[in-house]
């Protein structure tokens, strides 16, 4: 009968802060490549390595923010938001290479150990701990608002802990002579990133199959919605986001013939989802009769609901 439409939208991650980390940690990368091949050190290569994908985590974070500035067009109605996501994906999939090919590496020194200079291991690895902690903070502000700079942020974070495991093995090895310390550092390196990398891609994957938001409740949405006065029925209920922080909903109402204004309804409807569950873009349709949506199980946002009555609920 009628459709609303709320396209209120959360603010951008800054972008100045991505530049900042990204100038930063492409410029100690470097530094670390070397140290690590001077000095025969596998944990220092392994801490360059996450460095590596530090900078390209940074840098395709940054250009996706920036690709997802542009508008809108008669392609793509959503714009280009979505690239947030895939940057993050395809940030998660390269934290995952990195990882198996440090374990490969640990492994084969672990048979060979190669005598490691710590002294130089030490320098450099405070070095590029201080470059990470600068480059979290700089980061901290954005990583609970978007995937795109979280996955940037858990790079950054992996490798301030691949720091500080690079320093403790150092000096591990400076005091006992065990060099085979080194390939241990590396292979926990390695081992402590993977499951928050298995989290970041559960979560990017989860929004590219248009699955509900986490932290959205779609019984609780679909309780404030039958709570309205006048509703009746809901059905062709679906949550989904197009990127981290933008979460979208579209229903259909069905309300009681008497309703004198149905477009109060409508936005009573909007304020209630906008309130209590944080969805400002909404498409509300509204009927007197259930229409023939009802009986689909699946559609778009995959939540798989079925029709709802007043009755059903309150069962």
């Amino acid at each position: 009968m009628s459709a609303g439409h709320d396209h209120a939208l959360p603010a951008t991650t800054k972008e100045r802060s991505l530049r900042w980390a990204l100038v930063l940690t492409s410029a100690f990368l470097i530094a670390e490549v070397v140290g690590g091949v001077v000095l025969n050190s596998l944990a220092l290569l392994s801490d360059a390595a996450h460095m590596f994908t530090d900078v390209a985590a940074l840098a395709i974070a940054l250009a996706a923010i920036r690709i997802a500035r542009r508008p809108a067009d008669q392609r793509r109605t959503y714009g280009y938001h979505r690239f947030e996501i895939l940057a993050a994906a395809f940030n998660a999939l390269l934290l995952f290479g990195v990882a198996g090919y440090i374990l490969f590496e640990a492994w084969q020194r672990w048979r060979q150990p190669e005598e490691v200079q710590t002294t130089g291991v030490l320098v450099v690895a405070a070095l590029g701990l201080v470059v990470n902690l600068a480059s979290m903070w700089m980061l901290r502000s954005g990583k609970d608002a978007s995937l795109n700079v979280k996955g940037a942020y858990l790079e950054v974070w992996s490798d301030m802990l691949g720091s500080i495991g690079v320093i403790a093995g150092a000096i591990v090895i400076r005091v006992t002579g065990w060099n085979w310390v080194d390939s241990v550092i590396a292979v926990a390196i390695g081992l402590w990133v993977l499951p928050r990398t298995w989290v970041l891609l559960k979560d990017t994957l989860n929004i590219l199959l248009e699955g509900v938001p986490e932290g959205i409740d779609m019984a609780a949405v679909r309780q404030s919605l039958l709570g309205l006065p006048g509703v009746l029925g809901v059905h062709d209920l679906h949550v989904w986001a197009v990127t981290s922080g933008r979460p979208s909903l579209t229903v259909h109402l069905v309300h009681a013939p008497e309703v004198a204004v149905p477009a109060d309804l409508l936005e009573r409807a909007r304020a209630v989802l906008a309130a209590d569950h944080h969805i400002t873009h909404t498409t509300v349709q509204l009927e007197t009769q259930p229409c023939a949506q009802a009986d689909v199980a699946v559609g778009p946002g995959g939540s798989g609901d079925e029709s709802t009555s007043r009755e059903d609920a309150h069962a």
